[in-house]
């Protein structure tokens, strides 16, 4: 007996070495897979809180209603332009308020959700001396786009996360616009989800806190504060090494390296698991901690531990090829369904099933709901990203300058509209635009395809399709159309666009012309056979002289198509 307990003993020492290293090592293995989908789920939530806003904020900042009262903020006209697109945008922003303030003034405009200020929306004017304004000027020095920040407007008595996107002109600075989402909702929406033994945050690109279930812990006047005030996530650890860890872990993320990385650190007197990711179109980082032990309880082992000093009693032999079928084989399978979920492979964790109902199946059972868990939460995250991608694809028919269809929108779109009855169809070409980059610079250009898609979309109205053929080449598509409808929908749009001179951004003004090559689109007609009527026509058109129509029409007598060219 002595003999056998020596035996017994010299095999369970190893064994209970051995049990501890695959306890341990699942424990680690689980919660650094549930710290990588938790990162990318803290992510998530606070990518799709705040990039509707900041896209919006980020377009109402391109307007160049907007630009042009910068350039001109004394100018009623243009005032009342800018005004209206603030307040167009302000119904889509989920805050329901704006700001804007012009840099040459420095005069603060702001309306709210309830409409406050409605016909006064000039709050006050910025002052370089006044500590409250400082926020503005931090951020006028940065880059253009939109810099998010978390603040108290003192003058306005709220604290929120504010997007604020910077409106330049080459170097020059033009003004500051954005909006803001209230600080306590962002929280108790993005942050403050009870998860047992986990902690998530949003932290700039200094490590101050920015959105903390602990409000106390929010870093207010981020921008402007000094360093040593700010409140930052590197005060949270115990260990200055971990301090320069979790800064490596940070740029780590911030440069693409890797989509998410985790380590154990120090928090606090325990062993924490930290988890970052990057907001790459934010600036901002999710930080997650997680307390290993009570997300993972090592009590659920405990049962394990008993079933082995049940079977010390047994002979040696007996024991061990029981220990092995029992616990160890079966143990060697979940560590492998860890290992292979862990690549992203939840099948053989998914298959383990409910095989029996003792310490070690209870164990493959919970990991077996915890793997369908996180399966379930992928398959989410990648619908949502699909979401994006669908997005992204019909951004792809866009053009980007001009927010106009491009021409491969405009290509699917006239396969309908052929089949739909008789349309118009107009090739607008903006004369000696070439002239006007070579004197006025391309700064103007742009201006002026700008301009130019506005008066031609405004023109049509939404009845019409409108996109960008080319270069200075716009098309446009018209509703069910006549031959004399056609050429009063022709000079009608050409009257509207050199109507009034082009404003500059250099506060100069041009005067444009254009030519246009239009046609009937008859039904059966293919799109090569218009283009090619609509661009003989607009050959027509500038060669003889440009600043005139040339339209296409069907003769009476044997059907083929002939130009009738005029001018205004």
């Amino acid at each position: 007996m002595i003999l056998v307990l020596v035996g017994i003993l010299v095999v369970a020492v190893p064994a209970y070495v051995a049990f501890n290293w695959v306890v341990a090592s699942t424990v680690i293995q689980l919660g650094t897979l549930f710290a990588e989908k938790q990162v990318l789920y803290d992510r998530h939530r606070g990518l799709d809180a705040l990039m509707r806003e900041v896209s919006l904020a980020d377009t109402l900042a391109g307007s160049q209603s907007i630009r042009d009262w910068a350039n001109d903020e004394s100018n009623e006209t243009l005032k009342r332009r800018g005004i209206a697109e603030l307040e167009h945008f302000r119904q889509s922003f989920s805050d329901k308020s704006y700001f804007f303030v012009v840099n040459s003034s420095g005069n603060y405009y702001f309306n709210d959700a309830s409409n406050s200020y409605a016909g006064d929306q000039y709050r006050y004017t910025v002052n370089r001396d006044n500590p409250r304004d400082a926020w503005y000027f931090a951020t006028s020095a940065l880059g253009e786009g939109c810099h998010l920040n978390v603040d108290n407007d003192a003058n306005l008595r709220v604290t929120k996360v504010w997007m604020n996107c910077v409106i330049r002109e080459g170097r020059r600075v033009l003004g500051v616009l954005g909006t803001g989402i209230d600080l306590t909702s962002f929280i108790q929406e993005v942050v403050n989800i009870p998860q047992v033994g986990v902690s998530s945050m949003f932290v700039d690109r200094w490590g101050a806190v920015q959105a903390h279930r602990d409000e106390n812990m929010v870093d207010l006047r981020s921008l402007t504060a000094e360093m040593s005030a700010k409140r930052t996530v590197f005060s949270l650890l115990d260990k200055p090494e971990d301090q320069v860890a979790l800064r490596a872990l940070m740029d780590q993320v911030a440069a693409g390296d890797a989509g998410v990385s985790s380590r154990f650190m120090t928090v606090g007197g325990k062993e924490t698991l930290v988890g970052i990711g990057y907001l790459d179109r934010l600036g901002w980082f999710n930080v997650t901690l997680m307390d290993i032990d009570a997300i993972i309880d090592k009590r659920l082992f405990l049962p394990i531990g008993l079933l082995l000093a049940a079977v010390a009693g047994l002979v040696a032999a007996m024991l061990l090829l029981l220990f092995k079928r029992q616990v160890l084989d079966r143990l060697k399978r979940l560590e492998g369904a860890v290992w292979a979920a862990r690549a992203g492979d939840y099948a053989p964790a998914l298959a383990m099933g409910t095989d029996s109902q003792d310490e070690v199946g209870r164990l493959s059972t919970a990991f077996a709901d915890m793997a369908l868990a996180v399966s379930d939460n992928t398959r989410q995250l990648e619908a949502r990203i699909r979401e994006r991608t669908e997005e992204l694809e019909v951004l792809a028919f866009r053009d980007g300058q001009t927010g106009l269809a491009n021409r491969r929108s405009f290509i699917a779109r006239f396969a309908d509209a052929a089949a739909s009855g008789q349309r118009g169809l107009l090739l607008i070409d903006i004369d000696h635009f070439k002239t006007i980059n070579d004197t006025y610079g391309h700064a103007a250009g742009d201006a002026v395809i700008l301009a130019m898609a506005q008066r031609i979309s405004d023109s049509i109205g939404a009845g019409g399709d409108c996109a960008r053929w080319g270069g200075d080449e716009f098309i446009v598509l018209l509703q069910d159309s006549a031959p004399h409808l056609l050429r009063a929908a022709t000079y009608g749009l050409m009257a509207a666009i050199v109507d009034q001179p082009i404003a500059l951004p250099d506060g100069r003004s041009v005067s444009v012309t254009v030519s246009v090559g239009a046609c009937l689109i008859m039904p059966g007609d293919s799109m090569d056979d218009v283009i090619e009527m609509a661009d003989a026509a607009l050959y027509v058109a500038k060669n003889e002289g440009r600043n005139r129509a040339s339209i296409m029409e069907p003769d009476a007598t044997d059907g083929r198509h002939a130009p009738t060219t005029g001018a205004l």
